[in-house]
């Protein structure tokens, strides 16, 4: 069967939202396999364990949807308006902003799908939100939507780094796009910012263990004092690498609805967080990603951070 022209998909994408769509053809990806397992066996996932499990499907599409044909790319740009929670510390990630992006933009990479279903009859396929083992960002290299900066981030020359992803892997073939070439160049503003030296010397290697937004996020003990003096400030993520990328002067607020900062988040500083309730935090932030880390760990952080002023 011949391939079938992205016009009319990307078209869909764009209606729904979404910066960018790409397409790639679902295969074995042999290249990053080979890098995976030497992250992997350097150590560079800390206690991420899971990035260690169903290492097959990471990297290989059709052991998640059998007979896949068609990996689709999908960005929803996040970059707020207005960045105040991410300036004076207690700072929070810009991503951690708003809802919770797993369910955002999922829903409609799932209204994507079911309008392809609607299309072209039975569709078979998965969406997936970084909760699945899918490479996404190599997958959205592959589809020229972006190249892997130095920071290990996905980075484009017109809107920086700043948005979500999603991957429809689906038994439909459509035509591939070809791949980006990187334009880091000799830019080491992120190796160079990155108060942890979680990134190497030469870029595009993370060391997880390192980087503040896995201090302050996945990390289920409590961060090593060797940190204390390195967090910048940071309660929930970390964005160093972002800000400093030359990219991302082209990044532009986005104005999607869902997205919208909560009002409170703002005004919250360092004594208004450490005297929250669990009560108010829960009425508050109930659809954020802020509840992953929940109210005690982001307090415990908050101390931890306060220590080092």
């Amino acid at each position: 069967m011949t391939p079938l022209p992205t016009q009319e998909l990307k078209r869909k994408a764009h209606e729904l939202g979404f910066a960018f769509c790409g397409v790639a053809k679902a295969e074995f990806m042999e290249p990053e396999a080979r890098q995976l397992e030497s992250w992997l066996n350097a150590g560079n996932n800390a206690r991420l364990d899971y990035m260690a499990n169903h290492f097959d499907k990471r990297v290989d599409p059709t052991k998640l949807v059998p007979g896949a044909k068609t990996v689709v790319v999908l960005g929803l740009n996040y970059f707020p308006a207005d960045e105040t929670p991410s300036l004076e510390a207690p700072k929070v990630a810009r991503y951690a902003y708003g809802e919770d992006y797993h369910y955002v933009v999922k829903r409609r990479g799932k209204e994507l799908l079911k309008q392809l279903q609607e299309q072209y009859g039975a569709v078979e396929g998965r969406v997936f939100v970084d909760s699945a083992p899918v490479l996404e960002r190599q997958w959205a290299q592959r589809t020229g939507q972006g190249w892997l900066g130095k920071n290990t981030l996905l980075l484009r020359r017109d809107m920086g780094s700043y948005f979500f992803l999603c991957e429809l892997i689906i038994d439909l073939a459509f035509e591939p796009d070809g791949p980006m070439d990187d334009f880091c160049g000799t830019c080491t503003k992120c190796i160079d910012a990155c108060p942890t030296d979680a990134i190497a010397p030469n870029g595009y290697l993370l060391d997880a263990g390192k980087c503040i937004s896995y201090l302050t996020i996945e990390l289920k003990e409590s961060i090593d004092d060797s940190f204390r003096q390195n967090m910048e400030g940071w309660a929930f993520g970390c964005d160093i690498c972002q800000e400093v990328c030359p990219w991302n002067r082209f990044s532009k607020p986005h104005t999607d609805s869902e997205l919208q900062a909560y009002p409170e988040l703002a005004s919250l500083d360092e004594k208004a967080w450490l005297e929250m309730t669990t009560e108010s935090f829960q009425k508050v932030f109930k659809k954020s990603p802020l509840k992953r880390k929940g109210l005690p760990g982001i307090q415990q952080t908050i101390s931890f951070i306060k220590k080092s002023d």
